[in-house]
């Protein structure tokens, strides 16, 4: 009785230890990281409050609103990342389970003969371990796995963000298309209303055989070009299809009917650099990695002290009957601490240390790197949003006098005023300006998801529940 009491009473020294023992290793503090006050490339754009989360509803194309909400139902890259997800929540559970004991119960019966004489041997028992965490290396290791949910979480985020980005720009590009197939199809009408009038001026003798092969030339240049842009419009449409989990051509019948591009929203998002630490995906999943690298030097740490389990088993056995199993005579029990320490390893645990130290710092300068890149996107979204603006200015200016042009060109053609090649240039200076036009347009509208996109818009808390771990 006095060694049992004396047994509880080390097991109760050795819990307390584990309850108030020290955890090894650097404790995390968050990287500290200088950001500009202001971004260089708003240069005087008119920012406001815009809705971060769900940003494709400033462009006010519902077409482009279903696409990104069937996308984010259904794209196999997201339900890939939502995987990994699950994954670093089960690992978790499963890390989180050596901070408890571990309890196995067996039963068996044996029945033996020697010299005639029959046994019967009745056993139940049940066995209990546990490691007692006093240098905190379990607890270490749940702290890591913790992190890799947050990376996880973040991974997931930002495959979120550049889903909703690509499919924007993926149909932004596919309206382009479309109207650039408008443009040359209107001229190429025009073009060959001019062929027809030069066919007939030639049969009148007014021109050369040259400026009728001018014209059929300019005629076929310009058909030449459509089926290129068809094709290009066409690739699209198979791009955005994959990317809501379909199929390449499940998309054309819906999407194929030519609309216009979706105009630029006049109000970009008035977000800090400092917000986009807290904001962009890349850069919180970048944290998680150093917690988690940070945790593990404490993990490697703890291999440096002795490691205690505390063990024990309880049971019957009874070579009568089963029933003669439930008495006292035929109990047993066994209890006691143990103790492993790797005294002749230390060069190893040593070694193992400086990997995770050197893993953490590699992390922290990815970190760095993360916030220079996340940085740099927000300011090349920007500058080219400010100079596609001035562009498209130029181009609708252009393209004005363009059309003026063609217009009195074809009037002073007719009349014999001026030669072939003259309303020549005038049709093409047309189409090169209008084509551009279209280009800049698509531009400036992709330059606005860029931005976004670069910001880190398009998700929240509601969507993906980051602090369920």
């Amino acid at each position: 009785m006095r060694r049992m009491n004396y047994t509880i009473l080390c097991i109760f020294y050795i819990c307390s230890l584990t309850l108030t023992g020290c955890t090894v290793g650097p404790n995390y503090q968050s990287p500290k990281t200088s950001v500009p006050s202001s971004w260089t490339g708003i240069n005087g754009q008119k920012t406001g409050i815009v809705d971060m989360v769900h940003w494709w509803t400033e462009f006010n194309d519902p077409n482009l609103t279903s696409l990104i909400e069937r996308a984010v139902k259904s794209n196999l890259n997201l339900k890939q990342a939502e995987s990994r997800l699950r994954q670093a929540r089960a690992a978790r559970r499963v890390v989180s389970a050596g901070q408890r004991p571990t309890i196995n119960a067996r039963g068996s019966y044996t029945r033996s003969d020697s010299a005639g004489v029959t046994d019967d041997l009745w056993r139940s028992d049940l066995d209990a371990s546990w490691e007692l965490d006093i240098f905190g290396g379990v607890r270490r290791s749940v702290e890591a796995a913790k992190s890799d949910i947050q990376f996880a979480v973040e991974d997931l985020r930002d495959v979120l963000v550049t889903l909703c980005g690509e499919v924007a720009i993926n149909y932004i590009e596919l309206r382009g298309f479309q109207q650039e197939i408008v443009i040359s199809q209107n001229n190429l009408k025009a073009q060959r209303h001019t062929a027809d009038l030069t066919h007939q001026r030639f049969n009148s003798g007014l021109v050369s055989v040259l400026d009728v092969a001018n014209a059929d030339a300019q005629v076929g240049n310009t058909a030449s070009q459509i089926p290129t842009m068809e094709a290009s419009a066409q690739q699209s449409i198979y791009s955005l299809s994959v990317l809501l989990g379909l199929e390449p051509a499940a998309l054309l019948a819906e999407l194929s009917p030519t609309s216009s591009i979706p105009p630029a929203p006049p109000v970009l998002p008035a977000e800090l650099p400092s917000d986009l630490l807290r904001r962009r995906p890349d850069i919180r999943r970048a944290e998680a990695q150093i917690h988690a690298a940070t945790a593990r030097i404490g993990v490697a740490t703890a291999d440096l002290f002795p490691k205690f389990n505390l063990a024990g088993s309880a049971g019957y056995q009874a070579s009568t009957s089963l029933s003669g199993m439930i008495n006292s005579q035929s109990s047993f029990w066994s209890m006691g601490p143990s103790i492993d320490w790797q005294i002749f390893n230390t060069g190893r645990v040593k070694a193992n240390i400086e990997v995770q130290k050197a893993l953490t710092e590699q992390a922290g300068l990815a970190y760095q790197s993360t916030v220079l890149t996340a940085l740099k996107d927000v300011e090349n979204a920007l500058i080219a949003y400010s100079k596609e603006q001035q562009r498209n200015k130029a181009l609708q200016d252009t393209t004005a006098a363009n059309r003026k042009a063609v217009n009195l060109a074809t009037e002073l053609y007719t009349q014999g005023q001026i030669n072939f090649l003259s309303l020549l240039d005038a049709q093409r200076s047309l189409y090169a300006s209008e084509d551009s036009l279209v280009q800049s347009t698509r531009n400036l509208s992709t330059d606005v998801v860029s931005l976004y996109k670069a910001l880190g818009g398009g998700w929240n808390n509601a969507d993906i529940d980051g602090k369920k771990q």
